[in-house]
């Protein structure tokens, strides 16, 4: 029997979820502005529910210039006033630094590795724990289930859909090469 993951089936009514789960959870991305945009997503979502992310990232990707990091690394005092002052998003002090203090990190890794997914891939396969020391020694305000949501959202860790759930092959299908049979 062919059944949704179980989050998606206990939230019936929950349309930001399901296209979601459908369409991006747990599929790989390529480019490195969204891998940020997804990091600083889950960043912001640490302590706080996921649907009140995906109900905002509409505003998110407005006030952090559509997640272009060399734009985010250039932020300075003023923009950090105006992300503060932004309802739209979330306004916490140590989540909005941390975006631009990221971004300047991972314009670091393109330098070295080309893109941020050269530097993700140079890394992998890695296990969960293995993933959280690597974030937390390269990134802040990035914890273990910030690193796993963000690896596994972005399809490098497995575990983002049931075998059963018919996105499953789907986004199986799409591994690359190395992480298949993993």
């Amino acid at each position: 029997m062919t059944t949704y993951c179980g989050y998606v089936n206990s939230h019936p009514d929950d349309l930001f979820n399901k296209e979601y789960h459908d369409t991006q959870y747990g599929f790989p991305l390529e480019d490195d502005n969204l891998l940020f945009e997804r990091l600083i997503l889950e960043i912001n979502q640490a302590g706080l529910s996921w649907i009140l992310i995906l109900k905002r990232a509409d505003n998110f990707r407005k006030a952090y210039r559509g997640f272009d990091i060399a734009k985010v690394a250039k932020f300075n005092e003023k923009d950090r006033a105006r992300l503060l002052a932004d309802a739209g998003i979330i306004r916490n002090r140590l989540k909005v630094n941390a975006a631009i203090e990221n971004a300047k990190r991972i314009q670091s890794l393109q330098k070295e590795f080309g893109s941020f997914k050269g530097w993700l891939d140079a890394h992998h396969p890695l296990t969960k724990d293995e993933g959280t020391k690597l974030f937390k020694k390269t990134f802040v305000f990035t914890g273990g289930e910030i690193v796993n949501e963000f690896l596994m959202s972005t399809g490098y860790l497995q575990g983002a859909h049931a075998k059963s759930c018919p996105i499953y092959k789907k986004v199986a299908s799409l591994r690359p090469a190395w992480m298949r049979g993993r």
